[in-house]
């Protein structure tokens, strides 16, 4: 199977120092703040999320607990019928 990776371009204004832009943490936060907003909309499933951000499950819950996303996106009435049918 061949996989394409996919290339993300952010312009920033000339005023911001550009050092400080390709600084590693600034990137790895980017990163994070990236993927992170793609699994809050449903883009990508949190097993690609940990992945794309090099986590196991447990940091990456910790970091949508941080970011208040929902481990389970479903109504609360959703929620409940699916804890009957057990």
């Amino acid at each position: 199977m061949i996989t394409m990776s996919k290339q993300v371009v952010l312009e920033f204004p000339v005023e911001l120092p550009g050092k400080s832009v390709l600084d590693r943490e600034v990137l790895r936060k980017m990163k994070e703040l990236l993927v992170l907003e793609l699994l809050r909309k449903g883009e990508i499933s949190q097993g690609k999320a940990s992945e794309l951000l090099e986590i196991d499950r447990h940091a990456l819950f910790d970091l949508m607990d941080k970011y208040n996303i929902p481990a389970i996106d479903m109504t609360e009435e959703e929620l409940k019928v699916e804890l009957l049918k057990e």
